[in-house]
């Protein structure tokens, strides 16, 4: 029985190295995408591979389309299909809004939203033809919330949880899911760049009063993928109250 074939953006390291080793464990194959840093998507690869899993890396800039169309023609040449896209790959560049500079808006929503966009786009069209696919998108309570010093971080993580409503709407015919997940705080290494003051104010809010857990959001990523009749919905991976 061949794999199931899942892409993961920005899966060298963080949520995203969890996700593709959870996916591993489960025997499927992972492509592994990454933009700089090619020895750990590497490394990620080799573990995918040494937990029943199959995995190739593929440098692209999710942000550039001939980047994603190239990487899903090579996972379509690698696998002959595809099963299931992840929106994972995300920047921040903190600031108060007053003293945020354009190249830092125009950065941020770049690769969060744009990114997404445009890996969604390519990718509907081989599920299209499939007949069939799932798309999560990793979001974040702060696009609903709002956060203070990430104005451009909220904007464009309201704009993807906008933009999977939308695209459930529009695929839905061709059975293809499309499901927004936020995962709350977690201390990687995007996490470690937010500020202390910010940190106090997500663990203080939260009703356990502790952040979130990288292996919890893999499990339920993976669970959420394997589910044929969910779409549309944004799911709260988190204990601060909306």
């Amino acid at each position: 029985m061949k794999k199931k074939v899942v892409i993961i953006t920005g899966a060298s390291r963080g949520l995203g190295k969890a996700i593709a080793l959870k996916y591993g464990r489960e025997g499927w194959s992972v492509l592994i995408n990454y933009l700089e840093q090619k020895k750990a998507a590497e490394a990620v690869a080799d573990k995918v591979r040494s937990l029943d899993g199959e995995a190739e890396v593929y440098r692209a800039d999710v942000s550039k389309t001939e980047d994603v169309k190239n990487m899903i023609d090579a996972a379509m040449k690698k696998w002959s299909r595809i099963d299931v896209l992840i929106n994972n790959a995300g920047i921040t560049r903190d600031s108060l809004l007053i003293k945020m500079s354009e190249a830092d808006w125009d950065a941020v929503i770049k690769t969060n939203l744009k990114g997404a966009f445009i890996c969604i786009q390519q990718a509907a069209k081989i599920f299209i033809q499939q007949k069939e696919g799932h798309i999560i998108n990793i979001a974040s309570i702060a696009g609903i919330q709002g956060r203070e010093g990430q104005a451009n971080y909220s904007a464009s993580k309201a704009g993807l949880i906008g933009l999977t409503k939308a695209a459930a709407v529009e695929l839905g015919e061709y059975n293809i899911r499309v499901n927004a997940v936020n995962p709350g705080y977690i201390p990687t290494e995007m996490g470690t760049d937010v500020s202390d003051k910010i940190k106090e104010q997500i663990i203080g809010k939260n009703v356990l009063r502790r952040h979130s857990d990288t292996k919890e959001v893999a499990d339920f990523a993976h669970y959420l993928s394997t589910k044929d009749n969910i779409s549309g919905q944004v799911f709260n991976l988190d204990s601060r109250i909306i």
